[in-house]
Parts: C-alpha cells; structure tokens; sequence
C-alpha cells in the first residue's frame, strides 16, 4: 500500500512512498536519530544520539503549523536545526484521510477530572489516579463550600510531564474508565494565567479561600487586622473566598506569611497574593458549561484553582451587579445579521448540537448544561419585594432536577434586580457558579 503511494514533493515533483521511506532512512542513518511511529504521530529522537541528562524544562517546545502535507522529516529538520540542537520532532500523520485538528501546544500538565464523587479525600483520589496513569504528581482537591468533609466534585491531577498528563487523558476518556462506578469527565485544566513579576509587586490584596460560609466580612477583617491594627482597609467575602485589600503592600506581604494555615471558625485558610483582574479576557467556555479558574478572574476572582468549576460562558450583555461589582463585560459574541436570499437551503437542528460559543446568555448556558447532564431542565421561580423608594426588585430561585437520582436543589442569588430579564439572567450565572 505504501510503495503505491505518490506525494507531491517540492515544485511539482512527485515522490513515492518508496522515496519518502528512503529518504527518511538516510536522514537516520546521517543523524543518529532514532523514529518511532505512534498516537497518530511520528517521533524522531526524543532523546537525540548522545544526549545526558533529563529532558530539556518546559517552554522549550514550539509549535508549528501550516506545514505542507507533503513534507516530511528529511525536510523539516535541515529547517529547524538552524535554530539549534532538536532534541525532539512530533509530526502528526495523517493517517485517516481526513483533515486533522491542530492547537498550539500549551505544555500543559494539569488534567481536570470531574463528576467525583463527594466523600472521596485527596489521598483517595490521589491513589485511584496512581493506578490507572503515570507520572501523577499530586492531586488538588477543594473541600465543599457549605460541607468541609466533603470535596467540591472535581480536582485538578497534576503530572510529571505533558506527555503524561496527555497519555492519562487518553487513559481517563470518559466510558474506558469509571473509579468507584462513576463516570467521570476529564479535560485539560485551564492554563494559569502569567501575572508578570513587576505586576505583581505591586499588588495589595490578598486571596483567601477555605472560610466557613457562616464567617461575616467583620470577622476577616479583625482577625487579619490581629497582627498589625488597623491595616486593611477592606474586605470583600464571596461564598467561602474572599479579598482582603490593605493600605500598604508590606502589610499585605507580611499578613499572607502570618495567616497562611490559620483556623477562622474552624476552616484552615489558605492565603496567597491575589492575580489583578484581566478586564479584556473573554470568559472560556467548555461544553459542560462549568467555570473556570481563568473565568473567575472576570468576576473579581484570582485566576486560580480555586475553582468554583473548569468552564463558564459569562452572557455578553448582561450588566446587573454580581455581589455588589459589576462584572467586566467579555467581547460581544458575534450577533451580526444576515441577508436571507431566496432559495437558501435551511436544516433543521436541535440547540443542543451547537458548541457553547452561539450562546450569550447564562439562561442558554444553563439550559444546555443541564441537558448534558441529563437533568430536567432548571424551573424558575418568580420572588418580588419593595425598596424603600417604592421600587419593585425582583429575583428568581432555581430549581435543578437530576432524573437520574430523583434530587432536587435549589439556588437563589443574594441579589435582587429591576427587571424580570435581569434577574433571570442573574439566577442563571448565580446556580452555573455554584452547581
């Protein structure tokens, strides 16, 4: 079947499979450099002839694409040894005759694993992972807002190498693989956002997570004004994280490494310097329509595991005020209009075959989150109330269903609106943040 193969080559010039295997024989036998095919890819070396030593850290990998399909390594390497020695070539093949789907190479190695079950700690976890991939590092597990015995149904696996992390994720696809008879989701973790360093010197304002939800912003405030009186100058508390803003930077520095591990309430806390807020990132979007640590940051939130979930899609218009801020508006999702010509053929489809992208608004998000769930689909409840100015304010309670187990539970924003739209809109954000 090779040998009948024939591939354009340079200027028009057709070569045979006969003359692409021999050409990459030569380019070994010049080289020293080994090839093993494999995943859909061709390696060549990885470690080259002669190499002592681990593999070169990470950040020394490039991607590149819109490289011709007719060339192949005895090509591409003459090309990129001119910026230096190639520890390692991964050409993807095609091997199917369809077109493949290329993205640029993050160097990721955290996995997000969700649809955990609840009662299951990190050692737990950590075990289970270790058994069924290699290269497990450690395993992040956030406890539940309102229970701390219990995790937040999802962690973060943290692998040795992207190579790891991306055979575990193959190991993990959802149906091959199910720890304690449960079906789980797995996708790659969000990259952390860079902050660059001089960024980050200046900022005044501590990220502390893990605190009761019982624990009132007067609370945070006395206990981190304990070491030093009278140096913070605010806090803000959302759910069971808040922000701690100080007059001066030192004090912010000084209170992290005091406060880091120290019990409010019965929670151990856990304190870092907050990420400042990237008010131009677009929210990210998944199709289990869950939020990301990046997307927290959109909200005010250090970009950080904290996470409430992986991914969210945040609706482009929607201007109500989320705990007391307004919610830095994302790019508008493309809303264009088109001229509709006579004789345009139209094809029926469900939404829920579409990706998460044509959607711009939680209600949508959190319709088709559901559905992927396979809940019933959420119930709105209508509340009103009077401002002392004689408004009306309104505000929705949702009901989440799950068909599979006969549960019910039941979400309420804090925040009461003007207008019916808003205040859906809000409930909707508000249950996707906390399922």
């Amino acid at each position: 079947h090779e040998e009948s193969k024939a591939t354009a080559n340079g200027c028009g010039k057709i070569r045979s499979g006969a003359q692409n295997g021999a050409a990459l024989l030569a380019l070994m036998e010049k080289t020293g450099y080994s090839m093993v095919q494999q995943n859909g890819q061709r390696k060549f070396g990885g470690p080259p002839p002669g190499w002592k030593g681990p593999p070169p850290p990470r950040g020394c990998e490039v991607f590149v694409g819109k490289i011709p399909r007719d060339m192949y390594e005895d090509e591409l390497v003459p090309v990129f040894e001119r910026a230096g020695k190639i520890y390692e070539l991964r050409l993807m093949m095609e091997f199917s005759g369809k077109f493949i789907g290329v993205c640029v190479s993050l160097d990721n190695c955290r996995l997000f694993i969700g649809a955990i079950p609840k009662d299951k700690k990190k050692e737990e976890i950590l075990n289970e992972m270790k058994k069924v991939t290699e290269g497990v590092v450690d395993v992040i597990v956030y406890p539940n807002a309102t229970d701390k015995t219990k995790n937040r149904g999802f962690a973060f696996v943290e692998y040795e190498s992207h190579r790891a992390a991306a055979m575990a994720r193959r190991r993990l696809i959802p149906g091959t693989f199910q720890p304690w008879g449960h079906t789980i989701q797995v996708d790659w973790a969000d990259p952390e956002k860079v902050v660059d360093e001089e960024t980050m010197q200046r900022v005044k304002v501590l990220y502390v997570r893990n605190l009761m939800i019982s624990t009132t912003e007067d609370k945070i405030k006395a206990e981190f004004n304990k070491f030093k009186p009278g140096v913070v100058e605010r806090v803000k508390k959302l759910r069971d994280y808040a922000f701690v803003h100080f007059f001066h930077r030192e004090d912010a520095v000084a209170a992290m490494s005091v406060m880091n591990g120290k019990c409010i309430d019965g929670a151990s806390i856990e304190v870092t310097l907050a990420k400042p807020v990237n008010k131009e990132s677009s929210w990210k979007q998944h199709f289990n329509g869950q939020i990301s640590p990046s997307s927290e940051n959109l909200l005010g939130f250090p970009n950080k595991e904290d996470g409430t979930q992986k991914s969210l899609g945040k609706p482009a218009s929607l201007s109500v005020r989320l705990n007391g801020q307004h919610s830095p508006g994302s790019p508008e999702v493309e809303r264009s209009t088109y001229s509709f010509f006579p004789g345009i053929k139209l094809t029926p489809i469900s939404m829920y075959s579409l990706k998460l992208n044509h959607f711009s608004s939680a209600v949508m998000h959190l319709d088709y989150f559901c559905h992927k769930n396979s809940w019933a689909p959420p119930e709105y409840c209508l509340y009103s109330t009077t401002s002392q100015d004689g408004k009306i304010l309104l505000v929705y309670r949702v009901l989440i269903s799950s068909i599979a187990d006969d549960s019910q539970s039941y979400f309420m924003p804090e925040k009461l609106c003007t207008t019916v739209e808003d205040a859906k809109e809000l409930a909707a954000q508000f249950t996707l943040l906390h399922l």
